[in-house]
């Protein structure tokens, strides 16, 4: 294997470990997940369960409904949903397949079983560990670092899985030293669509399905069609109205699936709904619309891969311009056009702090999108923003190395005191 044919499988495996489908907010989800592996390592009913968990988790689980569970919120209804319904080998889809009968049954758990939530003391930033009590017996299932990483599974003292903890969250994971925005320009406009379009085509058919459930329905604060009433016709009122609506569906406890992008479906959301409808509506061809999506979210991922899965760092800001850069490639646009959008919507937006899973998500979502638009226009025009103003530093990658540096590092502590509010309120 030459080295393009490697690193063009490189980016394909990116792909396949980014672009799940997942039902409902990842974190609570992953909470489910976890709870259903530990009643399955169990083999009954917990009669008891602890839940400790670090603050991100509390952060993004805290304010959003759990699909299939008839509208409930939170860290034990999750709890509570993995272990009375869960299917463990679904994973990120762990609720797919709740019936009537069993939703009845998790608004009982709730209410009648001893469901414990602890302040996890961990270094970690995502880390879920679930115990379950049925008489003398016990279960215990730990994730840590994303959304399906397994790194402990134990009943009573036997150990039946334990994975070695590290200091880099991206462990597990495949390398993306590799990735730049060059070199996904590049290998958008090679690849073999073959190699992506099953992941491209569930990601179109999931992710424009929930938005137009949002846009149907009334989800929340119902931001989307907030936006959309009154300028039906205006086409970049639609690419935030579209991509605000399935965040309103996906907060507020529609049972659709999505296809995440960074272990995040806001994300997954973000960085396609406005690139496909954007090729929709400017009448471009199916396998354009293939290469612009590959370009929106593997732009995503390499400006996630700095910040870490959980941040005070709002995600819908690297999703925005990921979807920046893929309407930028609809419109002829390669390496130059989408260097200079990106660099010029992180300098817009790059403030705005991730307080939590919840119905302003889709606010958030909506401002991410219209600044790449705005990053867009400002290069139609031939204007931008230059190395020393502020963040941006000249060359693309030394900018998204800056916001990774400002997201991980420079809002530690922002992260820690937005938890604290929220406990508090």
């Amino acid at each position: 294997m030459d080295q393009r044919e490697k690193i063009e499988s490189q980016y394909v495996q990116v792909l396949r470990e980014e672009l799940l489908p997942a039902m409902g907010c990842t974190e609570p989800i992953a909470i489910a997940y976890a709870a259903a592996k530990a009643r399955a390592v169990l083999g009954v009913l917990p009669e008891r369960l602890l839940v400790e968990v670090s603050g991100n988790i509390i952060k993004n689980v805290k304010s959003v409904v759990v699909p299939h569970t008839g509208g409930l919120r939170g860290i034990p209804a999750a709890a509570a949903a993995g272990a009375v319904a869960g299917d463990a080998e679904a994973e990120l889809e762990v609720l797919s397949r709740v019936t009537g009968e069993q939703i009845a049954q998790m608004a009982d758990y709730v209410r009648s079983v001893p469901i414990e939530v602890r302040f996890a003391d961990t270094p970690h930033i995502f880390d879920i560990q679930i115990t379950a009590f049925a008489g003398a017996d016990s279960a215990c299932v730990r994730i840590v670092d994303y959304h399906t990483n397994l790194v402990l599974v134990r009943r009573n003292d036997r150990i039946l899985l334990q994975r070695e903890l590290t200091e880099d969250p991206g462990e597990g994971l495949s390398d993306r030293s590799f990735m730049s925005v060059e070199g996904i320009v590049d290998f958008a406009g090679a690849v073999e669509l073959d190699r992506v379009r099953p992941l491209l085509d569930r990601q179109i058919d999931y992710n424009m399905a929930i938005a137009e459930e949002g846009l149907r329905g009334s989800y929340g604060a119902n931001i989307g069609k907030t936006l959309l009433r009154g300028h039906e016709d205006c086409l970049e009122t639609r690419l935030r109205a579209y991509a605000a609506a399935a965040s309103d569906a996906r907060m507020n406890g529609c049972e659709l699936p999505v296809v995440i992008n960074s272990g995040s479906g806001n994300q997954g959301i973000t960085a396609s709904v406005p690139v496909i409808v954007y090729a929709r509506e400017t009448g471009k061809t199916h396998e354009e619309l293939l290469r612009a999506l590959t370009v929106a979210n593997l732009v995503t991922i390499h400006l996630k891969t700095g910040i870490g899965r959980l941040s005070a760092y709002c995600g819908a800001v690297s999703a925005g311009c990921g979807a920046a850069a893929g309407i930028a490639w609809l419109q002829g646009g390669r390496f130059h056009k989408i260097a200079h959008v990106i660099v010029n919507a992180v300098a817009v937006t790059s403030g705005i702090v991730c307080d939590g899973a919840k119905a302003s998500c889709a606010a958030k979502i909506a401002s991410a999108v219209d600044a790449g638009l705005l990053a867009l226009a400002m290069y139609r025009d031939g204007n931008q923003f230059y190395g020393g103003e502020g963040i941006v530093k000249k060359g693309v990658e030394n900018t998204i190395a800056n916001v990774g540096r400002l997201a991980r590092f420079g809002m530690e502590q922002t992260d820690k005191e937005i938890i604290q509010l929220m406990l508090e309120s």
